[in-house]
């Protein structure tokens, strides 16, 4: 039965009626513990749960429990290895982040046993590659706002990772994986152990695991990559009936080869090969820095970016709980965390837009003598070799805590009290281009005794610089790439306090039943304390000038939950319970905000309940937002209340210790069917609408300018004129003016039936399962532009799981059959088709005059997919296991959807949240169990 995942968004009557659940997924009555904080037998609570056991979970034989996760349609836009390859100011390479409905994973609230769990990275991302795998019992996915319940960030939802704390045995999982391209190799080795001790009155337990995946860099070899981008149409003119975009294949650089061209002179369009060998460049159609056809292979930029990175992981957990007496238990656990990634970013670039002047010694001679003046030249700096990208992960997380109970008359009390502290280090760098460094060096001329030295060396002999060869590939002095490559790095420590306590009761009853409460306080501390390279601070670096981020905040919290029976077997129904719950919270930076949540359950007969649920969720500023330090560049913004004059003006990046939480109103109802007439049949349908406003998001340069002077006053205040009236400095920071609004409906069913209840003769049960969601709306307004997602696939800004493009549909379709020995199955899992954009119309012939609202293209869509997965095992024995999986068994590729033609863009032209980008993958693996 290693398949079957129980989801009470249908097992809300399922735990009413055990018998139709299979035993290995039957919970304790503290499943709805996530979902609520009263804890009550058999009470379902209004909003949707989905629960993936741990067989479900093991079945699927992931190299990190989040990949399973993440097939839950609900999932959209989660942060992982695949997606995150270029968040490099982030510094969420390699980190598996998870998001419910695409709002971002920082409105995801993400759990470890119903605590808190300390930020892997500035922006509040929770990386549950710190989590004891091998120790998961079950994954609760609340899907509805729960801040009145949990807390800040809980405004899409919550995930909870249960441990089973009661595990007993010794336990052991060896596995190994490969794709069908022989790369991505991945190993994972886990032992966990359990045992009583003093007549059962304690527990010990202890797990440990290491894991490491090779990574893939560019496409290894698969084949699917064509170029594909969206560019400028030169034929283009309002009223000439052209599109204004051209979506198309085979598009690279005009202006840059991995050897540098020249650009402009009478020897444009001359390359330099292997060598420095001088060549004839073959030009496409021109838009641009990009060209369509001609040499477009040979000028892409994007081939060197990792697919997935490499990585190792390992941790070690342990817990020990004691019962003082019959009514007190006690508990610690530690667990430490450990792992490192690499990746490749792409090439560094430079456009058209190095100037050579024509005394450079490195000219080759070939042409030499045709060079009379300076020129223009533009490279992708093969020699320098890639941007790669490191992280460097640790994590140290302590609780300690007590439980009990205690009657008061003839009612039972139940108490649980906690201390948390989590402390991330998490360190990254990169291996990138010092500016200043490269100008100087690519700057050689020949001394006055013939030598080739930097023309800086002229006039300052103890510089330090090494000549670079700028012309073609493999020419560069390994001396001279030492000089122009920097190191920079950034060094964080995240902390994260925690105190808390609960208690629980039935202090009354109606005359439905007894009414339930839970009412507590927390308090909670987070801060960073970070560091960098100095010479990040003044963007001396190609990429990677990463800023020192140091703040803390202080947030005291109280809550109440109740749940209240109104009706109980009567001629109304059989079952009406109302819950409401309420949580004050005090944040030291932003001040106080109060959340809330109000829900119904009604179950009028046996074979439906009907739900409903409304709450006011928050998400307070995270610290990267709040405590971000100064950064000043300069930039040229017009000036609408100047003329349009552009004046060079001093741009500060920084946080904002001004922000707000940001305030969501959700509004939840469905249904959930389990048939009488059908057991292990069960079906539900949700609906959700979540509105945020005052979302915190960061408005460009322009747009600030443009929107104080259009009678935003919000704005007004980053707008700084000196005494004559003229904008003297600009403050980038980010606010509270933004509107999220996300809609959609959930769909989930599922079917269980004993073949021995059709046949003596036939073993075991065969089980379907399907879940799906439509999302309606995913709408981004940050004042300035309003942005509909739904029904996008595009790939632009998807690296960091920053644009939330968002498919109309997701589904998930499990078959399978299992006995005692065996186990089978088969999943389907896929996305609907969609569009590059919902303000795009396509049209390649007699096109209406583009509009910002109405941008024509020639193709704005992108197809849908469907992958197949199997899995089975097979027990030799009662302690071993045999098993494997195999993920896109048909190998698709994935759907190239076009890159704007922006350089830093998602690598290889496909959108790696949305669509499998490594191919078919297998695994195998054995488990020994003691």
């Amino acid at each position: 039965m290693a398949f079957w995942m129980v989801s009470t968004a249908l097992t809300g009557v399922a735990f009413a009626q055990e018998g139709s659940i299979p035993d290995e997924d039957r919970a304790t009555a503290d499943i709805t513990v996530t979902a609520t904080r009263v804890i009550r037998d058999g009470y379902q609570a209004p909003v949707p749960v989905t629960v993936l056991s741990g067989d479900a979970l093991a079945a699927k034989a992931p190299t990190n429990i989040a990949n399973v996760v993440n097939e839950l349609p609900a999932f959209a836009g989660s942060v992982t290895p695949t997606t995150a390859t270029q968040a490099l100011s982030a510094g969420g390479v390699g980190i598996n982040a998870l998001n419910l409905r695409n709002l971002g994973a920082n409105r995801t609230l993400v759990l470890l046993d119903g605590q808190r769990v300390g930020a892997a990275t500035i922006n509040g991302w929770v990386d549950v590659n710190q989590f004891p795998q091998n120790l998961v019992k079950r994954v609760d996915v609340v899907t509805g706002g729960a801040s009145a319940d949990w807390g800040s960030d809980a405004i899409a939802g919550v995930v909870n990772f249960v441990l089973d704390k009661e595990y007993t045995g010794i336990k052991a999982n060896v596995q190994g994986g490969i794709t069908t391209y022989g790369d991505n190799e991945s190993y994972n080795a886990s032992l966990a152990a359990g045992t009583s001790f003093a007549d059962g009155r304690g527990h010990l337990l202890f797990s440990t695991e290491y894991a490491y995946t090779a990574g893939v860099v560019g496409q290894g070899g698969r084949g699917w990559y064509n170029g594909a981008k969206i560019f400028n149409n030169p034929a283009y003119a309002p009223g000439n009936g052209q599109p204004r975009l051209i979506n198309s294949p085979a598009v690279g650089f005009n202006n840059a080869t991995p050897g540098g061209i020249i650009t402009s002179g009478p020897l444009r369009g001359t390359y330099f090969g292997e060598g420095g060998t001088p060549l004839p460049f073959q030009y496409g159609l021109i838009s641009g820095n990009f060209m369509q056809g001609g040499q477009w292979e040979y000028a892409d930029f994007s081939t060197t970016a990792s697919l997935a990175p490499k990585s190792k992981r390992g941790y070690v957990f342990g817990r020990a709980s004691y019962e003082l007496t019959d009514n007190i238990a006690v508990f610690a656990q530690a667990s430490y965390t450990k792992s490192k990634s690499r990746g490749s970013v792409g090439n560094q670039w430079n456009y058209g837009n190095i100037t050579i002047q024509p005394d450079n010694a490195f000219i080759p001679a070939s042409i030499a003598g045709s060079v009379t003046s300076s020129f223009s030249l533009g490279t992708l700096n093969q020699d320098l070799g890639p941007i790669i990208a490191w992280t460097d992960r640790s994590s140290w997380r302590g609780v300690i805590g007590a439980s009990g109970d205690f009657d008061v008359g003839d009612r039972n009390w139940t108490w649980d009290v906690y201390g948390q502290r989590t402390v991330n280090h998490f360190d990254f760098e990169a291996s990138v281009t010092n500016t200043s460094r490269y100008r100087q060096a690519i700057d050689a001329v020949r001394n006055s005794n013939g030598t080739i030295v930097c023309r800086s060396t002229l006039t300052n002999p103890n510089d330090g610089c090494v000549p670079y060869n700028i012309f073609g590939t493999g020419v560069v002095d390994p001396n001279a790439r030492a000089y122009v490559l920097g190191r920079p790095y950034g060094k964080n420590k995240l902390t994260e306090s925690v105190a808390s306590a609960t208690l629980r009761g039935d202090p009354f009853s109606t005359w439905a039943g007894d009414v339930s409460i839970a009412a507590g306080i927390e308090h909670r501390k987070e801060s960073i304390n970070g560091s960098n390279d100095p010479a990040a601070t003044t963007n001396s670096y190609f990429a990677a000038n990463y800023k020192p981020t140091i703040g803390s905040y202080t947030v005291t919290e109280g809550f109440l939950s109740a749940v209240v029976p109104l009706l109980k077997d009567s001629s109304l129904g059989k079952s009406l319970n109302l819950e409401g719950a309420v949580r004050l919270a005090d944040y030291s930076t932003s001040g106080r905000v109060t959340t809330w949540k109000a829900g119904l359950n009604y179950t009028p007969i046996d074979d439906i309940t009907f739900r409903f649920t409304r709450s006011r969720d928050i998400r307070a500023p995270n610290l990267g937002e709040v405590f971000a330090s100064n950064v000043t560049s300069t930039g040229t913004p017009s000036d609408p209340a100047n003329g349009g004059v552009a004046n060079t003006v001093f741009i500060v990046t920084r946080g904002n210790p001004d922000l707000k939480p940001e305030v969501a109103n959700s509004l939840g109802f469905g249904a959930v069917f389990r048939p009488t007439f059908l057991p292990g049949f069960a079906a539900s349908v949700d609906y959700y609408n979540i509105e945020i406003k005052g979302s915190i998001a960061t408005i460009a340069v322009q747009d600030v300018v443009n929107q104080c002077f259009a009678g935003n006053t919000a704005l007004c205040p980053s707008v700084v004129r000196n005494s004559a009236g003229f904008i003297s400095e600009i403050r980038v920071q980010p606010v509270n003016l933004a509107k999220q609004l996300a809609r959609g409906i959930d769909f989930e069913a599922s079917y269980r039936k004993s073949l021995d209840a059709i046949s003596s003769g036939l073993k075991g049960d065969i089980f379907v399962r399907l879940l799906a969601t439509r999302f309606l709306k995913n709408r981004f307004d940050n004042g300035v532009t309003k942005i509909e997602y739904a029904g996008t696939n595009s790939a632009n800004g998807n690296t960091a799981g920053l644009i939330p493009s968002t498919p109309k549909w997701r589904y998930n379709f499990t078959a399978g059959w299992d006995n005692d020995v065996a186990a089978f199955a088969l999943t389907a899992r896929g996305i609907s088709s969609g569009v590059y954009s919902n303000e795009y119309l396509e049209c390649s012939s007699a096109c209406p005059t583009s509009t910002p609202t109405a941008t024509t293209i020639n193709n704005n869509h992108i197809p849908g997919a469907i992958y197949f997965d199997v899995n089975a095992s097979y027990k030799l024995s009662s302690a071993v296991e045999l098993y494997f999986a195999v993920d896109n068994i048909a190998n698709k590729a994935p759907a190239q959807a076009a890159l704007g033609t922006f350089v830093g863009a998602a690598p290889l032209s496909i959108n790696p949240a949305l669509y499998d980008v490594l191919g078919r993958t297998f695994r195998a693996g054995v488990r020994l169990t003691l």
